[in-house]
């Protein structure tokens, strides 16, 4: 019973260690877990016994296995597994392993997705082009996009994107939910080329 009892006191700053190094905060736990601010905290400060009912929502949001917040030792197979998601015929693969504002994904779109169907939707893109040729439309710009180049957009704005061939594109994509944006260093190729062409003396 003392070596449970040992267990069970170490759960709670071991969530705390597992939110705080992921950046997460209390209040984004709670919008993806569903439990409450004040139960968390009281969890993690040892106030509140944890249970599989609460443990198991934060082992999903986080992605981790329930093992890994109780100290069980790792056994078996360390490989991350991910979980392919089909949505209206595209794969989207999580990358992300922990809730918070920005989200990772990569994203398969098959060649008969080349029909445009813009959307708005609160949130703000970045996809970078893996494979294929991607055509976004974004507003009044109509733009083609190769490997290696990228695009970021608010997605307040009409907006859509799929291949411009024949073939399937893959991307990787950061959506930020409530419209954060995900700050870049430098512009794309094409970027590039235009803010070169627009100094070239004509």
């Amino acid at each position: 019973m003392e070596a449970i009892a040992a267990t069970l006191a170490e759960v709670g700053p071991r969530l705390k260690r597992l939110r705080t190094e992921r950046g997460v905060t209390l209040g984004a736990l709670a919008e993806a877990t569903g439990i409450s601010k004040s139960t968390l905290s009281r969890l993690e400060s040892g106030q509140r016994r944890p249970s599989l009912e609460l443990l198991l929502p934060i082992a999903q949001a986080h992605q981790v296995p329930l093992d890994e917040l109780v100290g069980a030792p790792e056994v078996g197979d360390p490989r991350i597994r991910l979980t392919p998601r089909v949505d209206h015929g595209r794969t989207n693969i999580p990358l992300t392993r922990q809730p918070g504002p920005l989200q990772a994904w990569k994203t398969v779109i098959p060649a008969d997705q080349c029909a445009p169907d813009l959307r708005t939707h609160e949130g703000y893109e970045w996809f970078y082009v893996l494979s294929g040729k991607v055509r976004l439309i974004v507003a009044d710009r109509d733009l083609v996009l190769g490997p290696g180049e990228a695009a970021e957009f608010d997605t307040r704005l009409p907006h859509w994107f799929g291949p411009a061939g024949e073939g399937p594109v893959e991307i990787l994509s950061l959506f930020g939910r409530q419209g954060e944006r995900i700050h870049t260093r430098a512009a794309p190729v094409s970027r590039r080329k235009e803010i070169n062409e627009r100094r070239t003396p004509g």
